[in-house]
C-alpha cells in the first residue's frame, strides 16, 4: 500500500477508534477488519459479498455490521429488492453518489465535482422547498446497465 494510502487508512481507523469510544464501543479485530475491507471497495457491499471475501462466519459479520452500522461508522443503504449494502459512513469518506445495475446489483461511488454538487443541492432544496420540507442533505442514486450487464 503507498504510503499516502496506509497514512489515510491509519487516519480513518484511529477516527472509528474514536466514535466507537465514544460509545463505550471496543474496536475489536473484527471491527477493524470490516472497516479495512469497506476501505478496498468501490461502494456499498452486500453482507453476504463481504462475507465471502473476508471468509468470516456471517453471524460474527452481522454483529460487527450492526455495532457498526449503529454507531453511526457505516451507512446502510436498501436495493429496490430490500437487500442491505453497508458503506462507511460519508463524515469518513467524503460526500459522494452511487450508480447501481438493475441487473446484478453492482454499485459503484460516484463523485461530483463542486459546479456538480451545488446544482444537485439547488435542486434538493427545491424539491424539498416545494413541499414545505427542510432540506438537510440529499442523495443521488443512478440506476441503469452497468458494463458487464449492458447488451
Amino acid at each position: 500500500m503507498p504510503e499516502t494510502a496506509s497514512a489515510h487508512s491509519a487516519e480513518l481507523h484511529e477516527a472509528v477508534r474514536r466514535r466507537l469510544s465514544e460509545h463505550d464501543i471496543r474496536y475489536t479485530r473484527g471491527r477493524q477488519s470490516v472497516v479495512t475491507e469497506l476501505v478496498r471497495v468501490d461502494g456499498p457491499e452486500s453482507a453476504a459479498d463481504l462475507q465471502e471475501r473476508m471468509k468470516v462466519p456471517l453471524s460474527s459479520l452481522y454483529r460487527s455490521l450492526t455495532v457498526l452500522d449503529e454507531a453511526g461508522v457505516l451507512e446502510r443503504h436498501h436495493d429496490a429488492d430490500g437487500l442491505a449494502r453497508f458503506e462507511l459512513a460519508e463524515w469518513l469518506t467524503g460526500h459522494h453518489h452511487h450508480v447501481v445495475c438493475v441487473q446484478c446489483g453492482t454499485v459503484e461511488d460516484v463523485k461530483l465535482d463542486a459546479a456538480e454538487e451545488e446544482l444537485l443541492d439547488r435542486l434538493a432544496r427545491r424539491a424539498a422547498g416545494v413541499t414545505g420540507w427542510a432540506e438537510t442533505g440529499h442523495n443521488l442514486e443512478v440506476e441503469g446497465l452497468c458494463p458487464a450487464c449492458r447488451p
